[in-house]
């Protein structure tokens, strides 16, 4: 059962995707090669989308028979070819008159006409845009109702994921429903196996929320289990840590192991698979090993007798000096072609103390030992696991097998990379060792823990993760994808508020503004006034920034936001050609869509409305390389500068925020409120938008100016950073070099340099 379409179809089929996820009967498949829409179901083809609609409609049992059923499909179909505004106009009044006493078009739930006329609307632009203008208030809160449903929102990120990754095959995410071998509703176990030895990334993220997504979907079950093998990284804090990520991803388990749990019972396997003649203890040094194993040569001890293996192995478990020389190795092959498979070592001696058991232990199985064997035991149906270990899933069976363990479904996914992004523990332990970084929740770090921090949201990070479907490719991604993503999820609920940078502010008297301060409440958010209100000052003088200042003409017309228009009259220059102040008369009868400048100002603070002193922090990628191979050292790729600050104001409705709030500071984009500095500021995090613009690297000499100061790191001289440009242009030579130009006689009218 699948959905095939190209994400150039026109009109989009949004009523088709959005249905197939929603009742998860269909794998919805994009491929660039196809013309039309198709959907294969139960033997059958379907190719117009009210078909499909119907189709899919009927397999989820939302299909609802009635005259107005029919009225709504009629309507679906036409809208496309309705360009009129007074048409269009007339269908929306039709739509919002039924929805004023209905939740939804024909019966109490959602059925296939809703859909239909939801994707109709939505791949018409212009009646989208007349929907919001806010007259047909029941049809629109209809409308916003089916579009933030989780799986509608699935199916969007999804067409974006489609489209940046230009017709690679993107499955949605209600593939995830035909994905999972053999899996039956209730009896669905999933884990997410994390070493307690650092804090988890981005790459984790995908893995725990793709375990819980199908322990949900199945109404199974999701268990954490620390894989605590190796007690020389891990430590219990870790798994404090760990728990408190989980936490912020809205993941939490139904139950909480260790694979230290099972030390007993997978010791005992040892010896089972040892006197099986199918493990050998081996002392072959370890260079020498991984030269054995490269060639296909096999160890000297491969057909050691089983008396002196357990002999051994007895030794290695005493963690006496002999039997620190041994490892366990398992007997699967010599020379298969797949490496994996060539012997690999399934215990180890480690003398350290084990966090949770102590000393009692000093032989600790392997990864790859462990995790089928727990796999097996704690009744996981199936194991998700990134396709790099894909060349190990035979060597998991083959444990499984040799070992007589119920057996266990292996579903592989591809990594996440991102570009100019380090996962790797060791290298963004450096970052924290030498200082360059500010902890582990620093925002510039792919912890989730630092993406969280910098305004990611729990919403955005599921809809990508489920819009990279089960795609095997391994890509280093862009983050604009993500930021895009979780933008759609903030903007409709983000309150607005304004923020105007100190330096070189510009005092602005206003002609016919008040003499004493008046207050008005306005909403946070236009759109949307359950968010809340907010106190707007209106005083006969205001602050304004000097970027806007210095743009305005004279006698120009601008719009001064929540406000009005007024007329610019006169200026103020000081001696460096800054604006030092500026006289308005306010033009309220002015037209504000008639003006190119929409300003953002605030009141002059009294004893009575005072201005609430804040910090702007943007960031810039911790390196310079989009991606680092295995040979570079991370110290020569240190981005210089990759933290901006930026003095500012706000007003006093910035109190009322707690930490990790989201705003939108209107004109300058979208923060997440970090808490009060120790010099009493508060800080404003600014969250990526998803434009790329944004998101370049700004290292490499590349302007920081208009972004804040920028912080130099504390740390190797590699990292200075020279002195900063002071035009927000690159620097161009002079057209007619640096000698001086010759005047000569000319009829045309003089012209003053442009340097001067």
């Amino acid at each position: 059962m699948s959905l095939t379409l190209s994400t150039k179809t026109t009109p989009f089929p949004y009523a088709a995707i959005a249905i197939a996820t929603y009742t998860q009967k269909a794998d919805v498949n994009y491929d660039e090669s196809v013309t039309t829409v198709t959907l294969a179901l139960d033997g059958v083809q379907y190719t117009a989308e009210d078909e499909i609609v119907y189709a899919l409609a009927k397999a989820g049992a939302l299909d609802a028979d009635s005259p107005k059923a029919t009225t709504y499909s009629t309507l679906a179909r036409t809208l496309p070819t309705v360009t009129g505004v007074s048409d269009i106009l007339s269908i929306l009044d039709s739509i919002d008159n039924r929805l004023a006493y209905h939740t939804f078009l024909v019966t109490n739930d959602i059925t296939a006409v809703d859909w239909l006329l939801w994707g109709a609307i939505r791949a018409s632009i212009r009646t989208l845009g007349l929907l919001k203008n806010g007259q047909h208030v029941h049809a629109l809160r209809w409308f916003s109702h089916l579009e933030s449903l989780e799986t509608t929102q699935i199916a969007l990120a999804a067409v974006t994921a489609a489209k940046a990754n230009k017709a690679r095959n993107t499955k949605t995410a209600a593939s995830f429903a035909l994905g999972l071998q053999n899996a039956k509703q209730g009896e669905v176990v999933t884990r997410f196996p994390p070493e307690p030895s650092g804090y988890l990334h981005i790459g984790h993220a995908k893995a725990a929320m793709l375990n819980q997504y199908f322990a949900k979907m199945y109404n199974g079950k999701l268990i954490v289990r620390f894989d605590d093998t190796n007690p020389t990284k891990e430590k219990t804090e870790f798994e404090e840590t760990i728990l408190e990520d989980l936490s912020l991803l809205n993941i939490k388990g139904d139950s909480i192991t260790h694979t230290s749990d099972y030390f007993d019972t997978i010791y005992d396997l040892a010896i089972q698979l040892i006197k099986a003649g199918k493990a050998y203890t081996d002392d072959t040094e370890q260079a020498q090993m991984r030269e054995e194993r490269g060639k296909g040569v096999a160890s000297a001890h491969r057909d050691d007798s089983v008396e002196d293996n357990l002999k051994h192995f007895s030794e290695m478990k005493a963690g006496t000096p002999e039997g620190v020389r041994w490892c366990l190795r398992a007997k699967i092959s010599v020379d298969d072609q797949n490496k994996a498979l060539r012997d690999p070592v399934i215990y180890r001696c480690n003398l350290n103390p084990h966090h949770r058991t102590g000393d009692r232990w000093k032989v600790y199985p392997t990864y790859d030992f462990a995790c089928p064997i727990v796999d097996s035991i704690e009744g996981v149906t199936h194991a998700l696991r990134t396709n790099e270990y894909r060349e190990r899933n035979v060597q998991y069976y083959w444990m499984i097998d040799a070992l007589g363990l119920r057996p266990v479904h292996i579903w592989d996914f591809s990594r996440l990379n991102f570009i100019y992004t380090l996962l790797s523990k060791r290298k963004l332990h450096w970052f924290v060792d030498n200082k360059l970084v500010k902890g582990w929740d620093d925002p510039r770090f792919p912890t989730i823990r630092g993406i969280r921090r910098r305004g990611m949201t729990v919403e955005a990070l599921s809809q990508f993760m489920l819009a990279q479907g089960p795609s095997q490719a391994i890509v280093s991604l862009e983050w604009d994808s993500i930021w895009a993503i979780n933008k759609k999820v903030i903007d409709p609920v983000a309150p607005r508020l304004w923020a105007i940078v100190t330096h070189n502010i510009v005092p602005v008297i206003v002609n016919g503004a008040p003499e004493s301060a008046e207050v008005k409440q306005l909403p946070l958010h236009k759109k949307d006034p359950t968010i809340g209100q907010k106190n707007v000052v209106y005083t006969k003088t205001i602050l304004m920034e000097q970027e806007d200042a210095a743009s305005f003409e004279d006698n120009e017309e601008i719009t001064l936001m929540d406000w009005g228009n007024a007329l610019v009259q006169s200026k103020t220059i000081g001696p460096h050609g800054e604006i030092t102040s500026l006289t308005m008369d306010l033009h309220l009868e002015g037209d504000f869509r008639q003006t190119k400048k929409k300003i953002t100002w605030l009141a002059q603070p009294t004893d009575v409305h005072r201005l609430t002193a804040i910090t702007l922090l943007d960031y810039d990628y911790l390196i310079t390389k989009k991606k680092l191979e295995e040979d570079d050292d991370v110290k020569d790729f240190v981005t210089p500068v990759s933290e901006f600050r930026e003095a500012a104001f706000t007003d006093a409705n910035a109190a009322a925020l707690k930490k990790g709030d989201i705003i939108q500071f209107e004109r300058k984009g979208y923060y997440i409120f970090d808490g009060t500095a120790e010099d009493g500021k508060l800080e404003f995090i600014k969250i990526p938008d998803g434009r790329a613009v944004n998101l370049a690297s700004k290292a490499a000499g590349k302007d920081t100016v208009g972004r804040g100061v920028p912080v130099a790191a504390s740390k190797p001289a590699l990292l200075e950073a020279g002195p900063q440009p002071a035009s927000k242009m690159y620097e161009v030579a002079k057209v007619c070099g640096e000698q001086p130009v010759t005047p000569v006689s000319s009829t045309m009218y003089e012209v003053r340099s442009v340097y001067e």
